[in-house]
């Protein structure tokens, strides 16, 4: 009887000690996460990098937004996030410029979740120069700054890079993650759980 009872009270507060932080997952190499050989450079110094590759014509990128906006508000402080748009038709182009105008534009915060709905909620049309420097005027930039930059050589040579990183890192659909050049997780690797997803993540993020 006294085993029993010990057996029950086990059961009983797992899910507590789980939702408490006490329980640290362990995910399989292979099945949750891929292992990128060889290893990739980052640029994030002491913090380990965690890059997310996405596209504002991606549908599920639209959806992992918002567990990657909460995510972000409890990131680990060793974390350094990085976005990297990828481009994996001709017309995906223009949003990874787009990306990278709103990135040297200094407008990101204010351009990347309005784009995502204007794009998919919104079912607004931009797949185009003119139409997209209409929305970034609705926020605010000029279409003379937003012309200047979209066609500058360096947002043309952060794309070129973009499509090479992509290839690197063996990357075929998003959203995905890469953990500090290191390892890669996509959506089918959680089982298409955007919450799992980031939960692999953090696994990465403590085993470097």
């Amino acid at each position: 009887m006294r085993y029993l009872k010990k057996v029950l009270f086990l059961l009983l507060m797992a899910p507590l000690v789980a939702s408490a932080g006490l329980f640290s997952p362990s995910f399989e190499e292979g099945v949750a996460y891929q292992v990128i050989i060889p290893e990739q450079p980052t640029a994030s110094g002491e913090k380990v990098e965690v890059l997310e590759l996405f596209s504002y014509a991606c549908p599920h990128c639209h959806r992992f937004e918002p567990f990657i906006e909460r995510w972000l508000k409890t990131k680990p402080e060793n974390v350094k996030f990085v976005r990297l748009p990828v481009i994996f038709r001709d017309e995906w182009a223009i949003y990874a410029k787009t990306y990278y105008a709103a990135e040297a534009l200094g407008v990101v915060d204010r351009i990347h979740g309005p784009l995502f709905s204007a794009i998919h909620s919104q079912k607004r049309r931009l797949s185009d120069e003119p139409s997209m420097a209409a929305f970034f005027a609705e926020h605010g930039v000029s279409n003379a700054d937003f012309k200047k930059v979209f066609n500058s050589f360096a947002v043309d040579s952060k794309v070129r890079r973009a499509k090479e990183l992509t290839r690197r890192y063996g990357i075929n659909s998003t959203p995905s993650i890469v953990v500090n050049g290191k390892y890669r997780v996509d959506g089918q690797m959680a089982g298409g759980l955007n919450d799992r997803m980031l939960q692999i993540v953090d696994y990465l993020v403590a085993k470097n």
